[in-house]
């Protein structure tokens, strides 16, 4: 199974920025199945910036043109560039596991989770 593990979350002004990092182990990750979610209390889970291919990225409505997905194959990690972070923004930050079709396991992982607070 893959192991994901976050770190980088904290509690920032808003117009801060945080970056965010996920370590991914296991038999050769793919690195191509892995995206950031997130969840605020008393809400669902939802989508914040994935891969749509080998050289595109996709992000949420909210966050697009401030958030930055990028990933380091070589060290198996993950990182979310957070920039110009606004109070809506707080949330647990997950780092997840999926199918794509560039990947060859098909299960979902998820990590714990990193907090992510923004104060006005």
């Amino acid at each position: 199974q893959v192991h994901l593990v976050e770190s980088g979350g904290g509690s920032v002004q808003a117009g801060g920025s945080l970056r965010l990092s996920c370590a991914a182990s296991g038999y050769s990750p793919c690195m191509y199945g892995m995206s950031w979610y997130r969840q605020a209390p008393g809400k669902e889970r939802e989508f914040v910036s994935g891969f749509s291919s080998s050289v595109w990225t996709t992000y949420a409505d909210s966050v697009k043109g401030r958030f930055t997905i990028s990933k380091d194959n070589a060290k198996n990690m993950l990182y979310l560039q957070m920039n110009n972070l606004k109070p809506e923004d707080t949330a647990m930050y997950y780092c997840k596991f999926g199918p794509h079709y560039l990947c060859v396991d098909t299960s979902v992982y998820w990590g714990q989770g990193t907090q992510v607070t923004v104060s006005s």
